[in-house]
């Protein structure tokens, strides 16, 4: 299937989404990329020029329809909230932009289109909300075409935003800063490494869908840890005995949630395991980040 599917992936300069790309251009797809003119090419530098690539701040998005013919569309672009974003650009990310690609998609009858989504129940934040809003509109256009939703743990790996949970803790003790304040971390989380995501993102693209539909998908490990133990785990990885771990410092959010389950059967259905360990997964995060 590979040597003549075109897939459209929004997100390419992401974490996620770089990681796809990287994965998509070894299986010789072929891979039109969205961008902005601002974005950080940091991680795509070695492979954009085996793309094609377009800035959205500077064409109609239509045109990138009119001028391939895209076999998949995968949206990995996500806005988190982060960093006192605001609403509008979470929707734009979150809502807005999917909602322009799914319409094209259907116009110009590309035959796949693939969501990234969040395990997140939508009374979380104004994050979670966005995904479950595109969520409902990604069910109303499977009636016409084939329409796959991934929703994904925590995941992690090397280079990543530093705004996000696992990165900000790896830097901090990196740096070995005096304390770090914390929730008691009881919140037990699915922390999954990149590699094994990419391999599930393959695994359901070329898995024999029906030509209609909504299919809905959950990537974890299937393993729980504690947010105290896993802290404490790098802090061990990293041999950082000197800064303190403030549990309880801080107090837990509003509508926290204290246990994710993630419910992998359907992937694991299509062939796809989870095969990075979380000790492996964080040794090779800063083993890559150590040699920059």
């Amino acid at each position: 299937m590979n040597n003549a599917k075109v897939v459209l992936l929004s997100g390419a300069t992401g974490m996620l989404g770089s990681n796809i790309l990287k994965e998509l251009i070894r299986l010789k797809f072929k891979v039109v990329i969205l961008k902005r003119t601002f974005s950080n090419i940091f991680r795509i530098k070695k492979y954009i020029n085996k793309t094609t690539s377009y800035d959205i701040d500077l064409i109609n998005i239509e045109d990138v329809f009119i001028e391939n013919k895209i076999d998949i569309v995968l949206h990995a672009a996500t806005q988190y909230g982060r960093k006192n974003v605001d609403i509008y650009s979470i929707l734009e990310s979150n809502l807005l932009l999917p909602l322009e690609l799914i319409n094209f998609s259907k116009k110009y009858n590309v035959a796949t289109f693939v969501n990234t989504d969040t395990v997140l129940s939508k009374n979380i934040n104004s994050y979670s909300l966005s995904k479950n809003q595109f969520k409902e509109w990604l069910d109303y256009y499977s009636r016409d075409m084939l329409c796959i939703n991934i929703s994904i743990e925590h995941f992690y790996g090397p280079f990543d935003d530093r705004s996000k949970f696992v990165s900000h803790i790896v830097n901090s003790l990196r740096s070995d800063i005096k304390s770090i304040d914390l929730t008691y971390g009881m919140q037990e989380r699915d922390f999954i490494y990149i590699d094994d995501v990419v391999n599930a993102f393959i695994k359901i693209i070329k898995h024999n869908h029906k030509k209609t539909g909504l299919y809905n998908y959950e990537i974890g490990s299937g393993v729980n840890i504690t947010i105290k133990s896993f802290v404490t785990l790098i802090a061990n990885l990293l041999d950082n005995s000197t800064t303190k771990l403030n549990f309880g410092a801080i107090p837990y959010r509003e509508n926290e949630v204290m246990r994710s389950d993630v419910d992998i059967k359907a992937v694991k259905s299509i062939g796809w395991r989870p095969l990075v360990e979380l000790e492996e997964g964080l040794r090779r995060t800063l083993i890559k980040e150590s040699e920059g």
